[in-house]
């Protein structure tokens, strides 16, 4: 298995970032990190789109999955038929937030291990970003960045939709608000105790999905209607 890891995904990132940092990035390691994580994002653009989209929809069918708990509360089997009817409606995959983690771990996991191991070798000649700030080095400016922009996300993904006095007791509005505030805070826990440049990737990272979030959103009445 780590020889697989190492072959088809740890020297190929690595050999990427080398070749950016040596050739497009004029030898600036945080402009490499940053060209290396907008191709990464292009390259499982379609995972992650869908995936965001699905959670978006979601949001958005909350009333329409609230009334079909309330109407069939007592009937848990038509409850989950109509739950199936709802989802296949909208195309709708209710793992894709899980799906998204999974995806985004051996990723993180890849780049850890290359900025982690790598940045003190002859590779890299400089590791700072504009030559300002070392990369190598821990701190608090990227893991709160990366952290305010993964809670605009969060925002985002919840949309122009506002809460009602009844979402209160609704589990899983609950649960998706305190994930929107849990989620960040663990990343800035997280990313403060790593190199700088994991929380540079962190931070591109989540700008590229606000983005993508901003135009699912100006799409979601279309989806909607398919």
């Amino acid at each position: 298995m780590s020889g697989f890891f190492n072959t088809f995904l740890y020297q190929p990132i690595l050999a990427s970032l080398i070749y950016i940092y040596n050739t497009i990035a004029f030898h600036d390691l945080g402009i490499a990190v940053i060209l290396l994580t907008i191709a990464v994002r292009v390259v499982l653009f379609p995972i992650f789109y869908k995936s965001a989209k699905d959670q978006a929809l979601t949001q958005h069918l909350q009333p329409h999955i609230k009334k079909i708990q309330l109407d069939h509360k007592d009937d848990k089997e038509r409850q989950a038929k109509e739950m199936l009817d709802l989802y296949k409606k909208y195309k709708l995959n209710p793992f894709s937030g899980i799906l998204l983690l999974l995806l985004q771990l051996p990723v993180f996991i890849i780049l850890f291990r290359v900025l982690s191991t790598e940045l003190s070798g002859a590779a890299f000649t400089t590791t700072t970003l504009l030559g300002i700030l070392d990369l190598k080095a821990k701190g608090y400016i990227m893991p709160v960045l990366a952290a305010a922009m993964q809670y605009l996300q969060g925002k985002l993904m919840m949309g122009s939709m506002k809460a009602k006095p009844a979402d209160r007791d609704n589990p899983m509005a609950s649960m998706t608000n305190t994930m929107m505030v849990m989620g960040p805070a663990l990343t800035f826990f997280v990313l403060v105790n790593l190199p700088s440049a994991l929380g540079l990737y962190w931070l591109v990272s989540s700008l590229f999905s606000v983005l993508q979030q901003l135009y699912i959103n100006k799409q979601l009445p279309k989806f909607k209607d398919e």
